[in-house]
């Protein structure tokens, strides 16, 4: 009873196409059942996922903060926060403060 590679191969192949026919219609059951007891029970996003914030409250806008220092030579600029650049990693910062 010893099936040849191309044999099993096909078999796998149709295993998986049956599994993953299996799982969309458990999914799609299961949305419908989800659906139902949403709509019988009245229930919102926030009821059913609670310490998720809508899309619109979640978009945050990150503010720019405005550059502590400036190179004399280049003109560019580092906010003083992260890994400082090259050209002020190791030196003394007074010099190079933006007044």
């Amino acid at each position: 009873m010893t099936a040849s590679y191309k044999e099993l191969l096909a078999q796998r192949e149709a295993l998986e196409q049956a599994i993953a026919q299996a799982r969309q219609n458990e999914i799609s059951a299961a949305v419908a059942k989800v659906r139902e007891l949403v709509a019988e029970f009245g229930l919102t996003a926030q009821d059913v996922f609670p310490g998720r914030s809508t899309k619109s409250a979640s978009t945050k806008v990150a503010s720019k903060v405005a550059a502590k220092y400036r190179d004399p030579a280049t003109g560019q600029t580092w906010t003083g926060r992260g890994k400082a650049p090259k050209w002020i990693d190791g030196k003394d910062r007074a010099p190079f403060v933006i007044a």
